[in-house]
């Protein structure tokens, strides 16, 4: 490659064609005046064309909607013209001794999905991006990185899928794993170009598309508080699991526990909706914050670890309650700290599901990822998940969510809409009190199916708590939230005795 971003020919490389990326306009963007047929087929067909290693580094974070932190990303080529296609994404791992196996998941993962939708990639860009560590430079990082470029174009080739190039990402610097020629590829690493000023950059404006930030920014806005703060939410979810938790999981009082559920949770959506947030994405989180209180956000918490409300509270997806409702999924995963860490599970699911339904698939991924790796048996997470992945059409879930509705609003004439709210079908009776609850916590909501009954709570004295169980659609286990005898929820990623079920940084997303 030369310093203007053609590609020579080297007698030990294949000559290649430039890889290309289809872009088309965001609705409503353009002239005022119409544009003619021909002028309308002519945009849809705009492709960006991009060469060299250089305008490859910048497209990075406009093909998965973030700027990937501690990653591995493989990106399919598609065509004689190297049409961009399907990504595969996962966490660098720490052992070395793991990059073979991850290195031979990642290639099958991303052919096999070509060929399931009738595509095979015939080549694949490699992406290693990792900030350097203390002591490192951003050349260290890219040579203690090679033997894993190595491995991925090992494991890409033995499909028969050659990795036209291989490229490491560490402050701001790129370096090529392909490329032999220190002209155009010195040591030191190339600087890559000002956010905003590459011709990516350039197209994906004209596309309306937008890059949320870093990976490690967007994990933290759901990552649980820490500190006093902390303390005094465990405090609150301790106080309202010892008192909701018993009734959850018996079968005459778990009806009325989630018809109070989605009444709070019908209120503190209108709250949400009547106080749109401003400034960065720090600030609008912490006017979130401020939104709830430790008792509110511990009530909504513990009530969605029934299966048939949370269920239900999926139904809040569109229209005037998409927005709140995901600024509160993703204000409620905050809350879910210490030993409560797993109860994160229901709120992330809907977080990733709303985010889905609402265009967000990057932002989806990243929730729906940290749910799965709290749990990674929760099915409604993992249904979600593999619909983003696949690109599926949320269209049809949301068709599902609304034919449910409206069975249950016409079955039973008892059902009628929460005050304020167009969505959540509830019953006209009040529900019955929740001790230690303030009593404007309580409201109307659904009876719905009672939890399976013969669940009991820990035995480990009056604040024992277990997992509330149900009988929803979407699956998942019906299991105690922590161990016998204990006075807390366990969390799969707590330490001592305890132990993570995934991988280095729980990642199991695939943009």
């Amino acid at each position: 490659m030369n310093q203007h971003g053609d590609t020579p020919h080297h007698p030990d490389r294949p000559a290649r064609s430039h890889p290309s990326v289809p872009t088309h306009p965001a609705a409503g963007s353009g002239s005022a005046t119409p544009p003619s047929p021909d002028a309308a087929a002519a945009a849809e067909e705009t492709r960006v064309t991009l060469r060299g290693p250089g305008e490859l580094a910048d497209a990075l974070p406009y093909l998965l909607g973030f700027y990937p932190d501690d990653s591995i990303v493989l990106v399919g080529l598609h065509g004689e013209r190297g049409r961009f296609g399907g990504r595969a994404r996962l966490g660098i791992p720490a052992e070395r001794g793991q990059w073979p196996y991850v290195s031979d998941q990642l290639a099958s993962c991303l052919v096999a999905a070509g060929q399931e939708r009738g595509s095979r990639p015939e080549g694949i860009i490699v992406y290693l991006c990792q900030d350097p560590a203390e002591g490192e430079n951003g050349r260290d990082v890219m040579e203690r990185l090679r033997p894993l470029a190595q491995r991925l174009r090992v494991a890409c080739g033995a499909l028969d899928v050659p990795v036209l190039e291989a490229l490491c990402i560490s402050r701001g610097r790129f370096w090529s794993y392909c490329c032999p020629d220190y002209r155009c590829c010195p040591a030191e690493g190339t600087p890559m170009a000002l956010p905003g000023t590459s011709v990516m950059a350039a197209a994906a404006a004209y596309a309306g598309i937008q890059v949320r930030g870093s990976l490690r920014e967007m994990e933290a806005r759901l990552a649980a508080r820490t500190g006093p703060r902390a303390a005094e939410q465990t405090g609150a979810l301790d106080a309202v699991a010892g008192a909701l938790v018993t009734r959850m999981v018996q079968e005459e009082t778990a009806a009325p526990v989630r018809t109070e559920t989605l009444a709070h949770a019908s209120r503190l959506i209108r709250r949400f909706r009547e106080d749109p947030p401003t400034g960065s994405r720090r600030a609008r989180d912490a006017c979130d914050d401020a939104l709830l209180t430790d008792a509110e956000a511990a009530r909504l918490i513990v009530g969605l670890q029934d299966r048939v409300a949370r269920d239900r509270a999926a139904e809040w997806m569109e229209g005037p309650d998409a927005e709140p409702a995901l600024r509160l999924w993703q204000a409620l995963s905050r809350r879910c700290v210490g030993g409560y860490a797993e109860y994160a599970v229901a709120p992330l699911a809907l977080a990733g599901w709303v985010a889905w339904a609402t265009g967000d698939q990057p932002s989806a991924r990243v929730a729906l990822g940290r749910a799965l790796t709290l749990d990674p048996e929760c099915l409604f997470a993992q249904l979600l998940h593999r619909g983003v992945n696949a690109g599926l059409d949320p269209e049809s879930l949301r068709r599902c969510l609304r034919e449910e509705r409206a069975e249950r609003s016409t079955s039973d004439p008892s059902l009628a809409l929460a005050p304020g709210c167009d969505s959540v079908p509830v019953l006209v009776d009040g529900p019955v009190p929740v001790p230690g609850v303030p009593s404007e916590a309580a409201g109307p909501g659904e009876a719905a199916r009672a939890g399976r009954p013969g669940q009991t709570t820990a035995d480990g004295g009056p604040r024992g708590t277990a997992r509330p169980g149900g009988s929803g659609r979407c699956g998942g286990s019906d299991r105690p939230g922590g161990p016998r005898g204990s006075t807390r929820p366990g969390s799969r990623t707590g330490t001592g005795r305890t132990k993570r079920r995934t991988g280095r940084n729980g990642d199991r997303s695939r943009p």
